[in-house]
């Protein structure tokens, strides 16, 4: 059982002074730049610093080429300047990926992008899960922004576990059990409005576990309007 305390900060690409292992980006263009497989190539490969030349050796890409993405990663957020080195009679310019892993905001596709608010609330529809998650990548991504422009850090919680059921019954059971909780543990530690008081967004949500993969795991899942 997997019980995390605050969750590791997540960041927008392009604004971190030190290497995450997750950064999110709202930005339509630098969205676009992580599809490209060549951009793809080069952030994977400066997880550490290095310069356009180091890259475009260990790549086997022309330096020209590497220069210019680099550039252009730079500019939308996605890589980050290090420092100048000294190298014969050449100045290096080392620049290194800003994070790790990388998530796109949903919220990128504008209206497409869809969310809770358009959909009725339906607590066992899988699509109103996928809603409700989100607009939690997307709330996150302000959130963050917001803290880091204040310099204050972002409290977050995620607790995450796996628990087998031996059949429909037992799942309903529970999870009526854990709505009951929650709906008790809601009144006793709600406080009422004040100064002094923040709203915090608890989401509970749950699907079975993927045990095996497929190859079709990754085509575009179609969500009909009236899924129920």
């Amino acid at each position: 059982m997997d019980q995390g305390g605050p969750a590791s900060r997540i960041q927008d690409a392009g604004q971190q002074t030190s290497l995450p292992g997750l950064a999110l980006t709202s930005d339509p263009a630098a969205a676009a730049s992580l599809l490209d497989p060549q951009r793809r190539r080069l952030l994977e490969a400066l997880t550490e610093p290095g310069s356009g030349a180091s890259v475009a050796r260990r790549l086997g890409m022309p330096r020209q080429k590497v220069n210019y993405h680099l550039r252009e990663m730079e500019k939308l957020g996605l890589v980050e300047f290090v420092e100048e080195r000294k190298k014969g009679n050449c100045t290096e310019r080392l620049v290194r990926a800003v994070a790790t892993h990388y998530i796109v905001d949903p919220g990128v596709l504008g209206a497409l992008g869809g969310g809770e608010q358009e959909m009725t609330p339906d607590r066992f529809s899988w699509a109103y899960l996928v809603a409700v998650a989100a607009r939690t990548i997307r709330e996150l991504a302000v959130l963050s922004r917001r803290a880091r422009q204040a310099k204050k850090e972002l409290p977050t919680f995620t607790l995450h576990t796996d628990i087998r059921f031996d059949s429909a019954r037992a799942l309903n059971a529970f999870t009526e059990e854990l709505s009951h909780e929650v709906a008790r543990l809601t009144v006793k530690h709600q406080s009422a409005d004040g100064d002094q008081s923040r709203v915090f967004r608890f989401v509970v949500g749950a699907y079975p576990a993927i045990t095996k993969h497929e190859d079709d795991d990754t085509e575009a899942i179609i969500i009909p309007e009236n899924e129920p």
